[in-house]
């Protein structure tokens, strides 16, 4: 592991030696940026409202107006619960968004417009982050370390493992975002509003957490050392 410079950088790759492998490390960071299933039902009764209602009564206003007056309901159950509401308020700015979008052209299928360019855009920001050695991932563990990102924001780079790992999770990602973006620009270009309702909703979360399995299986069974030197060390001893 490289020599730091300052002292914040120093504490932080200091700290990671209390894990004994990479994947240990990032175990613990995802774990803290990951929803329950909770969230992942309500970030899909908004978009399920939306489609049904459109396959009922083909009005948009309505179909928007429902989708909201869902987003409120489970906003309101969260603040009565005192609980995160932030699950909710991403629902809400994705309704918004999508609103926006749906009305100024008329069109429902433009509803789910803004979520297939976030799909696409986040597969270009993915592919450009890996090939280029910059995992997105990486970032997890730079921005989980405050004071040592305040100082050098790419000090993580410096331990190859974590390049490798972070790059081997954000493939997983890549994947995925393929994967939504083959089956609904399709049903987007065909206009096929419910069809898009019901891939919106699988591709989501379900397929999210499958994802999330592939990943978590990168890191239960990856053994990269923190300190390799540590490591060869130990098996020497």
């Amino acid at each position: 592991m490289a020599d730091a410079t300052d002292d914040g950088v120093a504490r932080s790759e200091a700290d990671l030696r209390r894990y004994d492998t990479v994947e240990e490390l990032l175990r613990e960071k995802l774990s803290e940026a990951i929803g329950g299933w909770r969230g992942a039902i309500e970030s899909a009764v908004p978009t399920l409202a939306f489609a049904l209602t459109w396959a009922r009564t083909q009005d948009l206003r309505r179909s928007l107006v429902i989708a909201a007056v869902f987003v409120g309901i489970l906003l309101l159950v969260r603040l009565v619960q005192r609980q995160d509401a932030r699950f909710i308020v991403y629902a809400a700015a994705g309704v918004g968004i999508s609103a926006i979008f749906a009305l100024r052209s008329g069109r429902a299928e433009d509803a789910f417009l803004p979520g297939m360019l976030q799909n696409a855009a986040l597969l270009v920001l993915l592919l450009v982050t890996n090939l280029t050695r910059w995992p997105l991932f990486g970032f997890v563990v730079g921005v989980a370390e405050p004071e040592a990102f305040a100082e050098d924001p790419a000090w993580w780079r410096r331990h190859r493992g974590i390049v490798k790992v972070a790059a081997r999770l954000a493939w997983v990602l890549i994947a995925l975002n393929v994967m939504r973006l083959a089956v609904m620009v399709p049903l987007y270009l065909a206009e096929q509003v419910g069809a898009l309702g019901v891939a919106k909703v699988v591709l989501g979360w379900p397929a999210y957490v499958v994802a999330l399995t592939a990943m978590g299986a990168i890191l239960l069974r990856g053994n990269t050392p923190i300190d390799p030197a540590r490591r060869a060390a130990a098996e020497a001893g």
